[in-house]
């Protein structure tokens, strides 16, 4: 997704406090435990004397320091015992769960197991800190699924039922999808299961469906009579089809092809509405929620999406969806080839990597990054085995958990920490300093940088058109971020004639501005800000002066449709993500206005 939320509102988060959001009693457990008078009491007497009986002990401590409280700590080792630390610390993952689950709010049903085992002490973007997309993004994530999804159906019910479930929806779903079924997947199900009742409910025969009322109801679309309009009014269709198959998304996620893969492509044929000028292309994360690349697909004149993970083009992974129109073959890679392994792309970690950390790949990179105090609590865990040849396994899967989840790199002995902004830059293909200077802070670089495309994977798709356009190429650029389509188009040698480029944040557009200076563009670049103020009369304008666009690239935000987002996960109807149907209602209002020889 590259592009921010709606209200510039956003931009005004305090972005620099995250060292100091650490959860407030890590500090008074962590010193307790290291200076905590034996005879101290606890809260009761039971409690009292176990505190105590642990207080000193090494194996309390080393889970303090990873962050557990000593309440949570104490019941464990009381319950198992010392002699078995991997058993403690998966108890503990199960408490944390338990303990932070939400009784009394909405919540992402498919994300918040994961979720809920995170620190809460680190800040979490507004935009796109997705951790459930984050954690998928690394195949090797899923070991840590084992330690927070119960493996028994009781214990399954139980994580349902605290999440908010009825006992009766949760034994249903664990019936219908089989013993075996993750708790993300049972949640997931009754989800869709509530979804189509109320659909049921809202929807009479004679009432329009709420999607097309998304981007309809404040608009009047002046080209109301161009019969493309009324073929493509795709939300008089049923939300949820109960007898047709959903997109499911691809292991290997390498949609029509990447560089490395030597498979022979299958032609597409596009449907009739999708075939002629403009070309578009459209991008969001791909680990939505259920349904959600469906109706994208069915506005989008039913073009089948194209699932591809950047991990196939650099050194870290983005899953993400792409509906589009252009060409699938003679596709070509920029050069020189970016680094694809981590050692290749930050050599100087090769040094201090452990053998017990075998990432290759980072994993998808986000908005906000793992905060001082989480790579001190790292460093202090990791030293407390320092006499040893390697750290037991419970320690080395903490660390490996939280590097996955925060994209932490090895810097010296014992010691993590965040990529640097000059290195996300570097992993997601744009050229060194894009972000850098100008006004522009720290924390608003990796904001701008988690919401951008990856370059590469961007252009690879886009490299077919330097054949089509050799004498350069009118783009309409909505939800441009930092000009990652720009960007891609520029290093592929396509000659930028004309861009319009919508994007609210004030930010983006000075990065975006800056870079158009300083590569010396030749052509001409118009900023607007909001695309829901880009009506038929304001591209009908700008389409006279220059004959219309070629191109019409964006990707949406995705804040509705991330993972992170427990409380406003809603899919294509949340007030972000919702902004999906104007980039619709712009490329149709370009189309009909094309149609008619403008």
């Amino acid at each position: 997704m590259d592009g921010n939320a709606a209200g510039e509102g956003d931009d005004n988060v305090d972005w620099n406090t995250e060292d100091e959001l650490e959860v407030e009693n890590y500090a008074a457990s962590s010193s307790s435990c290291l200076a905590r008078p034996s005879g101290d009491a606890a809260s009761g007497s039971g409690e009292a004397s176990s505190s105590a009986s642990t207080s000193h002990s090494k194996l309390f401590c080393e889970f303090v320091v990873m962050g557990f409280s000593e309440k949570l700590v104490t019941k464990a080792i009381d319950e198992i015992g010392e002699g078995n630390p991997d058993a403690i610390l998966e108890s503990l993952l199960t408490y944390k769960v338990l303990e932070n689950s939400p009784q009394e709010q909405d919540i992402d049903e498919s994300a918040v197991v994961k979720e809920e085992v995170m620190d809460s002490d680190h800040l979490s973007s507004d935009y796109e800190g997705s951790f459930l997309e984050d954690s998928s993004d690394d195949d090797s994530y899923s070991e840590s699924e084992e330690v927070i999804n119960p493996s028994s159906e009781d214990k399954k019910l139980l994580f349902l039922t605290d999440m908010g479930y009825t006992v009766e929806e949760a034994s249903i779903a664990i019936e219908r999808c089989g013993p075996d079924a993750s708790v993300a997947e049972l949640a997931d199900f009754i989800c869709a299961a509530q979804m189509s009742k109320e659909a049921d409910a809202l929807l009479g025969p004679e009432e329009k469906p709420r999607l097309l009322n998304n981007f309809t109801k404040h608009k009047k679309r002046k080209h109301s009579n161009c019969d493309a309009w009324s073929k493509k009014r795709r939300g008089e269709k049923k939300l949820l089809h109960g007898d047709e198959e959903p997109i499911r998304l691809p292991n290997p996620m390498v949609g029509f092809g990447v560089p490395a893969e030597t498979r022979t492509i299958v032609p597409r044929t596009l449907p009739e509405a999708a075939i002629g000028p403009p070309y578009f292309y459209y991008e969001n994360v791909a680990l939505a929620p259920k349904g959600v690349w469906d109706t994208i697909s069915r506005f989008l004149y039913d073009v089948e999406p194209e699932f591809v993970d950047s991990k196939y083009f650099c050194a870290t992974a983005r899953k993400r969806g792409y509906v589009h129109n252009l060409p699938i073959n003679d596709r070509f890679p920029l050069l020189p080839l970016p680094p694809g392994t981590i050692h290749e792309a930050l050599p100087l970690t090769k040094k201090w990597w452990p053998s017990w950390d075998t990432r290759t790949k980072l994993n998808c990179l986000q908005t906000c990054i793992g905060s001082a105090k989480l790579t001190e609590r790292i460093r202090k865990a990791l030293e407390h085995h320092d006499g040893e040849s390697e750290p037991p396994p419970r320690i080395q899967k903490y660390v490996l958990d939280e590097c996955r989840k925060w994209n932490l790199v090895w810097v010296g002995r014992n010691k993590l920490a965040p990529l640097e902004p000059d290195e996300v830059e570097m992993l997601l293909g744009f050229p060194k300093n894009h972000t850098r200077g100008g006004g522009i802070s720290r924390t608003d670089r990796y904001k701008s940088l988690g919401n951008s495309f990856q370059v590469d994977t961007v252009a690879y798709h886009l490299s077919v058109l330097k054949k089509l356009f050799p004498a350069g190429i009118n783009l309409l650029s909505l939800f441009s971020g930092i000009g990652g389509a720009e960007v891609a188009l520029h290093r592929l040698g396509i000659p930028l004639k004309n861009v319009v480029s919508v994007e609210i944040s004030e930010v983006n557009r000075n990065i975006m501005r800056s870079w158009w200076e300083q590569t010396n563009q030749k052509g001409n670049l118009t900023h607007l800000t909001d695309v829901q103020q880009l009506n038929g009369d304001r591209l009908e304008q700008l389409m006279n002066s220059f004959g219309g666009f070629d191109l019409i690239i964006g990707g949406s935000p995705c804040n509705n449709l991330a993972g992170s987002n427990r409380h406003s996960r809603d899919g294509l109807e949340g007030k972000e993500s919702s902004l999906f149907y104007d980039y619709f209602r712009i490329l149709d209002l370009v189309k009909c206005i094309m149609s008619k020889g403008h």
